[in-house]
Parts: structure tokens; sequence; C-alpha cells
């Protein structure tokens, strides 16, 4: 039943599929707290954009993907943060801007459409051992960092004025924020693609609130929900030749609607 592990490259799947389905749900705990649940999707469409400079220049995808994304959080904070724009609006204007910005580096690097291909829909299975290595240090680095500020995070997710009144940096706990979010975006485009890095960060957090459980909980809950869908998505893409990325936010769907069946009925 486990022949599948015989293989490395369904071994790297796993090992990355496991780091990112961690962290992932942690990040998207705070962020569907704070209401900010298009951030990843803003980051990610950033992110894109920073994929295709890379491929265009030479230079690894995966670092001016961070640079591209880290910066846009960076800019999405500061136009938040000094209303020069309500937090939607911000939003949705590097969703569009980064979207855009990638289609015009997509038309001058025409030989690399199939590279770019695998990071709109996620290659799993393309993962390197040198993608695994900077996955787990860049995860252990995110969790960690989460564990450290992890009661400050919780105050300004649920309410930021209240954060400022008590003394809390809210500004560098809102940058850092940011900093995680572009990071965990980053490392979750080889494993379900840019196109649904938002789903894997949301869905299972929504899925674990309909629990009604504390903050914790709720969290530890997503992140089980999240290893499950990304388990049963790799099994499903291995066994049945689907898209990895696809049946992990399809199996994700699947388990929301069981949650709100569940929550309906007690």
């Amino acid at each position: 039943m486990l022949d599948f592990l015989q293989y490395t490259f369904i071994q790297r799947a796993f090992e990355a599929g496991i780091i990112v389905g961690v962290i992932a749900p942690l990040i998207g705990t705070f962020l569907v707290t704070k209401r900010y649940s298009l951030l990843a999707d803003s980051l990610s469409h950033v992110a894109l954009a920073g994929v295709a400079i890379g491929l265009l220049f030479g230079i690894s995808p995966l670092i001016t993907a961070i640079i591209f994304s880290i910066a846009a959080g960076f800019i999405i904070e500061r136009i938040r943060s000094k209303k020069l724009a309500s937090g939607d609006t911000a939003l949705a204007m590097f969703i569009s801007g980064g979207l855009g910005l990638a289609v015009i580096l997509v038309s001058l690097g025409h030989g690399f459409n199939v590279d770019l291909f695998s990071y709109l829909f996620g290659s799993i299975t393309t993962v390197t051992q040198a993608d695994i290595s900077v996955i787990a240090i860049v995860g252990i680095i995110v969790i960690i960092g989460i564990l450290i500020l992890y009661k400050q995070l919780l105050y300004l997710s649920f309410d930021e004025e209240a954060a400022t009144v008590s003394g809390l940096k809210v500004s560098i706990l809102n940058y850092s924020l940011m900093i995680a979010t572009a990071i965990t975006v980053v490392l979750a485009m080889r494993i379900v693609g840019v196109l649904l890095i938002g789903a894997l960060m949301v869905i299972p957090v929504v899925t674990a609130t309909q629990f009604k459980k504390s903050f914790a909980k709720t969290m530890i809950l997503g992140l089980v929900i999240s290893q499950v869908a990304v388990l049963g998505g790799l099994l499903s893409a291995y066994y049945f030749n689907l898209a990895a990325g696809g049946a992990i936010v399809v199996l994700s769907l699947i388990f929301f609607a069981l949650s709100r069946l569940y929550n309906h009925k007690s």
C-alpha cells in the first residue's frame, strides 16, 4: 500500500507538502482573524511576477519571488496603516497589478512559458532536494517566529487599536506578519501553485472556525485539516493521476462543506 514511497520524487513531495501544510494554516489563522484573507492571493500574484523576472534574467525564481512578495507586503501595509486606501482596495490593486506585470513579463520571455505554468498550478513532483532544504529552513524560522510572537500577534489580530494603546509595536508586528505571509506564499507555490495558495492558507482555517473553539484550538484544528488535505491530495494525485494542487484544494473544500453540515446539525 505504501509502494509509492519507493520513489524519491514522491518522498520529496510529501516532505514539502507536510512542511507547507503546517505553516500555511498557522499564518492563515491570523489573516482570517484580521479579516485579511485576500492578502495571500495578492502576494501570490506579485510573487508570480517575481518568478517571471527570475526566469527572464536567469536568477533563481525562488529568490526573486520572495523579494517581490515581501516588497509588496511592505507597500500594502504602508498604504493600509497610513490610510492612503482601505485594506481591501490595496489588496485588489496588487492582485491586478501583480498579474498584469506577470503577463507583460511572460510576453517578453517566450521561452519559459512551460516553467511558469508549473508555478501557476503547482508541480510538486519536480521539487528538488535543494527546494526541500530551503522550505524546511525557512519553515522552521517562520514557526519559531510565530511561537515567539504568538501572544502579540493574537492581540493584534483581534483588536489592533487596543494593541496600539497597550504599547505593542503594532507596526513591527504587522510587517513581521507580512514577511511571514510572503515567505509562506512563495514556499507554497511549488505545492499548490500561485492560483491556489490563498485557498490552502484560508480554507482549512475557515473550516476549523466552524467548530467554535478557542483561537489556539482553532489553529491546531486548521493545521490538522490542512495536513489531511495535503496528504490526501497527494495520494489522490498519485493514484488517480490528478493535479496535486487542485486535489488538495478540492479536499479542503469538501472538509469545509462537511464542517458546515456538522455545524448545521449541532
